[in-house]
């Protein structure tokens, strides 16, 4: 990238107007949910190719902007590797009765009332224990969405009420890298922005669970106690249920709290849920084998298309039917086929300095500190869209917007709870970002559905502009700083 030229607010813009006027039409006029399919990702690769007409325009060669791709791409692989582990945990975990346990156990227990509320709790303590959203949602998420859809709950709503609690946890756990990494963009002390963040971020996550929780007395559960009693039946019937299955889960969590890499802590999940199909599904490997195969073949071909292409656990019930089926690492490829075109459309927009000059056209509106969070915030969630990518949204505003906090005598923390409210909890909300990607692909919803129910994740930014707005919680810098 130049490092003396920035190019024009006004040039800069051009590609994202043609991504978002073309998204609309796309997702919009033509094809509505299913433009996650595919149509998505080639606006975004020709997006990319304006962006790129017009960096050549400016003095960019092609070389800088494929780069640029390249750094973006190689950043998400990780991301792109766990993915394809989740789906093959999902696989494994469904072959071994592990997902069918967490249903069972939960159907018995949460009252349809509280279901949404109970969800929303849940998956905000695992993600606080384990730091991590993505881990969160692939787990006990996977579960909470299968019993919400026994229930009869609408779909995209608890797909709200679970993303809300893993990214609450996921914001505030001193686990998480999201969380570290805007504590040291703002240069504060992770525990003192952590403190300073729960201003904004208890009144958040308070009223996202009042509103889960009116909808839980005002909505009336499709499924009745006779098909829940039914349901429990079928899954009793063909998984063996009990308590030793949940050795599985308990170990992985275990390790992501003790900071294993996720990497390892999924394929050490994957290979368990594969031993315990051995041990304790047995029967159900031999029902659905091919009757040509032998023992060995019977258990390895079971195994391997629960973790790579497919697994359907036959059911004659009802609220069961489409429950219990996994397209393992196969199912994850879509999403990683949007996050590919996302990266390639943000690569090229870092490497020609356009996402540069958006930030500096939202710093020239700033004249008093609410204007100053506000334009912090717009830039985190506008990095969301253009970038793809939760980690650039802390930072590039924040190495951005550091400088003019200090300059107006904001506390570093002011940063850093800005950089959370908005950049963390709103990469999810959008469907081409990694975190829309992989959450609509775990739970099989769109992101454009789930969307109006993440109650936590629509009020955060909205509620630190509020305190700036009204002068609440707002640290100052010392004499000493």
């Amino acid at each position: 990238m130049h490092d003396q030229k920035i190019p024009a607010l006004g040039k800069a813009l051009i590609p994202v107007i043609f991504l978002i006027a073309m998204l609309s039409i796309n997702v919009i006029g033509i094809y509505g949910d299913d433009a996650i399919l595919g149509s998505n990702q080639m606006i975004l690769l020709l997006a990319a190719g304006v962006a790129a007409m017009v960096g050549y325009s400016e003095g960019f060669r092609w070389k800088q902007m494929e780069a640029g791709i390249s750094e973006s791409i190689t950043a998400t692989a990780p991301a792109i590797v766990i993915l394809l582990l989740i789906g093959a945990l999902a696989g494994t975990w469904m072959l071994s009765g592990i997902v069918p346990a967490m249903i069972f156990y939960g159907l018995k227990i949460l009252s349809p009332v509280i279901f949404l509320f109970a969800a929303c709790i849940i998956c905000s303590l695992v993600s606080v224990a384990s730091g991590s959203s993505w881990s969160t949602v692939a787990t006990v998420g996977i579960a909470i969405f299968g019993i919400g859809k026994a229930l009869g709950f609408h779909e995209p709503l608890v797909a709200g009420a679970i993303i809300s609690g893993a990214y609450f946890g996921d914001k505030v756990s001193p686990l998480s890298d999201t969380t570290n990494l805007a504590a040291a963009m703002a240069k504060t002390d992770l525990f003192r922005h952590i403190s300073y963040m729960m201003n904004t971020t208890i009144p958040s996550f308070v009223i996202a669970l009042i509103i889960f929780l009116l909808i839980g007395f005002n909505t009336e559960a499709g499924g009745t106690a006779e098909e829940i009693d039914a349901a429990l039946l079928a899954l009793k019937s063909t998984f063996y249920i009990g308590p030793v299955l949940f050795l599985v889960p308990a170990a992985v969590i275990f390790l992501i709290i003790k900071k294993v890499p996720a990497i390892p802590s999924l394929l050490v999940g994957i290979l368990l849920g594969a031993l315990f199909a051995i041990i304790f599904q047995s029967h159900l490997i031999a029902q659905i084998a091919s009757e040509a195969d032998t023992t060995f073949q019977m258990y390895y071909r079971a195994i391997m298309d629960a973790m790579t292409i497919s697994v359907v656990i036959p059911s004659d019930n009802e609220l069961l039917s489409g429950l219990l089926s996994s397209k393992g690492m196969a199912g994850m490829l879509g999403t990683i086929w949007l996050i590919i075109a996302a990266m390639v459309f943000g690569g090229i927009m870092e490497a020609c300095g356009f996402l540069k000059s958006i930030t500096l056209g939202f710093l020239r509106l700033v004249h008093t500190d609410a204007s100053l969070v506000g334009a912090t915030a717009a830039t985190c969630i506008s990095v969301n869209v253009l970038a793809s990518d939760q980690y650039l949204s802390i930072v590039i505003p924040g190495k951005m917007f550091s400088e003019a906090y200090k300059e107006r005598g904001l506390a570093p923390e002011n940063l850093s709870r800005t950089l959370e409210d908005s950049g963390t909890v709103t990469g999810v909300l959008i469907p081409w970002n990694t975190c829309g990607a992989y959450q609509s692909g775990i739970l099989g919803v769109s992101t454009f559905a789930y969307l109006p129910y993440c109650f936590f994740n629509l009020l955060s930014p909205i509620m630190t502009i509020l305190f700036a707005v009204l002068k609440i919680r707002i640290a100052r810098l010392k004499a000493d700083q």
